[in-house]
């Protein structure tokens, strides 16, 4: 494809409860996120061989790596994470740039998938908003410096981003752990009232990035109270999108011929109307 319609695409992770002969799932939400700043999204089907992996890999952008609840040491979601994240590194080392995002449980991914180590201690963090605390020269880090001022004092004056998680990597355990002070600058943090806690992230020398808050459900998640939807908050959804999507327009690889990816595409796929009985609006079921 053109670089005007990059394609940009995640894995899923493992339905706890999943309908009958359905053993995955993804959030629409992530999937409209891509799509709002012009990317095209193909799932990533957990279970795969590595040589299926690899196929992909050098047929799409970039990858996002959702939230959830599943294991980020051994499920289904976590060896495609590694296996892309393995990939990802590989590239970039030798010049294919090749962007990585990761939300919520997919920044606990990260974590893990750069230190090797469970460093992540449970916060009172589960459906609260919450302003960013951003440290010294971050908004002129890569994933922020676009974004226009107003939007910026918004998210550091307003509770704009959302959070859901019971688990946070603590600044103490970033500032103890060497392979992640090295690899990562800390963007921003938050503190659930006692516990000061990592909420974005980017790489020093890679296109890695992570948010343990969701930019995605500002403007396309409504079945919870504490859920931002103000003007600065959608605008920060889309902002988010159009980095992450811009990052990707940056990588050149490609399927192996236009039939190939439109199978690939999320498009074969129907997302099912899941807000009147689960946390997300609409759901893809794999």
């Amino acid at each position: 494809p053109d670089p005007a319609n990059r394609n940009t695409f995640f894995p899923h992770k493992r339905v706890d409860s999943p309908q009958p002969q359905k053993a995955s799932y993804i959030a629409a939400s992530y999937v409209k996120f891509l799509e709002s700043a012009g990317a095209r999204v193909v799932p990533v089907m957990i279970n795969q061989t590595l040589e299926e992996y690899k196929t992909l890999f050098n047929s799409i952008n970039g990858i996002l790596y959702p939230g959830g609840d599943a294991s980020i040491v051994s499920s289904g979601y976590a060896n495609a994470a590694r296996i892309f994240y393995e990939l990802a590194i590989e590239a970039n080392s030798r010049g294919d740039y090749f962007p990585v995002w990761g939300t919520c449980l997919g920044f606990e991914e990260l974590t893990y998938l750069t230190s090797g180590k469970k460093l992540l201690s449970k916060t009172n963090t589960s459906g609260v908003m919450l302003p960013l605390v951003f440290t010294n020269g971050s908004r002129e880090s890569k994933l922020f410096k676009g974004f226009p001022a107003e939007v910026l004092d918004a998210l550091a004056s307003e509770p704009i981003t959302e959070n859901s998680h019971e688990l946070s990597l603590t600044l103490e355990s970033y500032n103890n752990n060497t392979d992640l002070r090295k690899f990562y600058k800390v963007l921003t943090t938050n503190s659930d009232g006692k516990t000061e806690f990592v909420s974005t992230m980017e790489a020093y020398g890679f296109p890695i990035y992570g948010t343990q808050w969701h930019p995605e459900k500002n403007a396309f998640e409504w079945t919870r109270p504490y859920i931002p939807h103000s003007p600065s908050a959608v605008k920060t959804t889309f902002f988010l999108a159009d980095f992450v999507v811009n990052e990707a327009r940056k990588n050149f690889h490609k399927f192996e011929d236009e039939e190939v990816e439109k199978r690939a595409l999320i498009y074969n796929y129907n997302p099912v109307y899941t807000g009147n009985i689960f946390a997300f609006e609409q759901t893809y079921y794999f």
